[in-house]
């Protein structure tokens, strides 16, 4: 079957496609992450695992300062600006040229990190309109996601997007609509990313078939920002804590690799570059390190 080749995606100045797709390494400024091992509230605990991830092949990080459930306290916009406003400013400083990606969905958050995001991670489906806006206005790419319309911070419940496969139409069309609206804001082609946002208003059957069809993802022309790590969908599947998902999270990787997805959101950063590189070179995307056996 032929496999599909996906949009190029460029930030600050470097371009991620089926050659070198790109690995997002997580930072969470938060007390209350759902996988305790990436929380770093510390900024010097923080600034040293962003150390740890370039040496590992990090491609860009994504720093932040909310949880994404409805567990765990509330959080106002002034004290998510205090837990990213200075580490990313921090980052950039240590790492001038690694991409910086800033995980909210308030407009005034992203305007706080002025200088120092090139990726605005939208994660609510524009649940503030005004910050993609911002993005535009900042010259950073940007993050169209689905949630099934569900607002911040909530969980899904009772969802039924109908039979067949009417998950995935559902997010084709809140994509394909998102990054319209994107590139008529001011953002880069090259910059909007659209993710099909697993597990955010879904179930895990329908986390499973979407992953299945992000090929079809692809085929809307942008490039494809799969977050898969350790999510639920994951837990569910094989019956997992958090702790032990990283087999099944780095098998749907390799699933949604092969199938044309650009950009990757991981916990465990060596291996999901190392996931990426071997699925890259058996598409014919990537030639071997090196290729001495037999000569």
């Amino acid at each position: 079957m032929p496999v599909p080749q996906p949009a190029p995606l460029v930030l600050r100045g470097l371009r991620f496609d089926a050659s070198r797709p790109a690995v997002m390494g997580i930072i969470n400024r938060t007390p209350d992450s759902f996988y305790a091992s990436a929380r770093y509230l510390d900024d010097a605990a923080a600034l040293r695992r962003a150390e740890q991830m370039v040496d590992e092949g990090v491609d860009l990080i994504d720093v932040g300062g909310v949880r994404a459930g409805q567990e765990g306290e509330w959080v106002d916009e002034a004290t998510e600006i205090a837990r990213v406003r200075p580490f990313v400013m921090a980052l950039r400083e240590r790492y001038p040229r690694l991409p910086i990606s800033l995980d909210t969905w308030r407009a005034e958050v992203a305007l706080a990190c002025e200088g120092a995001v090139d990726l605005v991670n939208d994660t609510w489906q524009g649940a503030d309109p005004d910050l993609v806006h911002v993005a535009a206005r900042l010259d950073a790419g940007y993050v169209v996601s689905h949630t099934g319309g569900l607002p911040p911070r909530t969980d899904p419940v009772g969802v039924d997007y109908g039979p067949g496969d009417a998950v995935v139409e559902d997010v084709l069309r809140v994509l394909a609509d998102g990054a319209r609206r994107a590139v008529d804001a001011g953002v880069r082609p090259d910059g909007v990313l659209v993710d099909p946002t697993l597990d955010f208003g879904k179930t895990t059957p329908n986390s499973l078939a979407l992953v299945a069809a992000t090929d079809r993802v692809v085929a809307l022309g942008f490039p494809v920002l799969q977050a898969i790590s350790r999510k639920d969908f994951v837990g569910e599947t094989l019956d997992l804590p958090t702790d032990d998902r990283l087999e099944g999270s780095l098998a749907a990787t390799a699933v949604a690799a092969w199938l044309g997805a650009t950009v990757f959101r991981a916990h465990d950063v060596r291996a999901t570059r190392r996931v990426l590189d071997m699925v890259a070179s058996i598409r014919g995307d990537r030639p071997p390190a090196r290729a001495d056996r037999g000569r």
